[in-house]
């Protein structure tokens, strides 16, 4: 413990997505409010790293494409060598290395042993033996299941570090906030005026609410409720986003494409209500603090939102919690099976929040109710 409280250059090992790096986030502060002066680096994916600037509690991030984990894809050997040497220069004091589960924690712990880095913390199934300065043993799923934010909020409590605020981080910019207002201003929205951000798209298929299903609540949340509509994603989503708004028959607007990741944390934040796949983005609405509908695949359960107002909706089926990319059943009834009624009504209920009432929503330009 006492070794732990000395050490002030930490690396912090989180290899996967946006939204995983999100919920590492309180984590990460209670590692950085717990001793003074204590600097934080993230070796991160490039899609991880991509968050950094917008974690206060993150001072430095390595992007590292590591071969054990899934989008690491085939590199030369010498890129792994010159990343142990990269990290032995910078000396660090300990490292934090965040798992999910069903993941090794081994291979990251190689990596850091080689750096040279003396203490190094991870939950581990196996006995790491040297490898681990700090072996905290693995007890999910066998004992309980906890909350992705939770898990790694225990692990840094191993080591004493905790924080009174275990809300998730992402700051933004007052230029990104700004821009969000200019290009509503372009859609119509006036500033007050109540309206829905829908985010359909998601890395994995499994984890992809139906396209139809997606015109249809938009239809009716424009006809039935009044509020306009506005698409978000990235520009390979483009596409997709555009079938949704020919299929929905009202009018909607889309900046799919046209923002940084910044510039939709804008967006998010002016947002009176978020609909999204439990995705990223979904995460990024949790920690700017947007009500959110989250359409939630039953792939993993831990992954709800965190400290957020919001409702989650899916169909209970036997096949939950397969991790899978793809549905292995082929039916994917998880989402398939939750009606645009749910999601209209969920966005009635979330625009209904006391602290929204303030805002009036009003029908968009041409809308007709259906």
């Amino acid at each position: 413990m006492s070794a732990w409280n000395e050490a002030r250059n930490l690396l912090c090992v989180r290899l996967d997505y946006l939204g995983d790096v999100l919920m590492c986030t309180p984590a990460l502060r209670a590692l950085k409010q717990s001793v003074p002066g204590r600097r934080i680096t993230l070796l991160g994916s490039g899609g991880g790293a991509a968050v950094a600037p917008h974690v206060p509690e993150i001072d430095e991030v390595i992007p590292y494409a590591a071969p054990w984990m899934k989008h690491g894809g085939p590199h030369d050997i010498g890129i792994d060598i010159a990343m142990v040497e990269r990290l032995q220069e910078r000396a660090f004091d300990g490292a934090v290395i965040f798992t999910t589960y069903s993941q090794s924690a081994l291979p990251a712990a190689m990596l850091c042993y080689l750096a040279g880095i003396p203490l190094r913390i991870a939950h581990c199934r196996e006995n790491p033996y040297r490898l681990l300065s700090d072996w905290i043993p693995e007890t999910e799923p066998q004992q309980t299941v906890r909350h992705e934010v939770r898990r790694q909020l225990d692990l840094v409590a191993a080591i004493g570090c905790t924080a009174a605020d275990e809300r998730m981080s992402f700051t933004v910019r007052p230029e990104e906030s700004e821009w969000a207002r200019r290009q509503l201003a372009l859609l119509g929205i006036e500033d007050g005026q109540a309206w829905v951000l829908m985010h359909p798209g998601a890395s994995a298929a499994s984890r992809r609410y139906p396209p139809a299903h997606w015109a249809t609540a938009a239809r009716r949340i424009v006809g039935e409720l009044g509020l306009p509509v506005v698409f978000s994603g990235g520009a390979g989503e483009a596409e997709l986003i555009d079938g949704i708004r020919a299929e929905c028959g009202v009018p909607t607007q889309s900046l799919a494409g046209q923002a940084t990741l910044g510039q939709l944390g804008g967006l998010i934040r002016l947002a009176n209500v978020m609909v999204a796949n439990n995705t990223g983005p979904a995460h990024m609405a949790a920690a700017i603090g947007t009500p959110l509908v989250d359409l939630y695949a039953q792939t993993n359960l831990q992954h709800t939102p965190w400290r957020v107002e919001s409702r989650v909706l899916y169909h209970e089926v036997p096949c939950r919690n397969c991790y899978k990319s793809v549905c292995p059943e082929g039916h994917h009834n998880c989402l398939a099976k939750v009606s645009p009624g749910r999601v209209v009504d969920a966005v009635r209920e979330l625009i209904a929040l006391p602290e929204l009432q303030e805002v009036t929503p009003s029908p968009p330009r041409g809308s007709r109710a259906y």
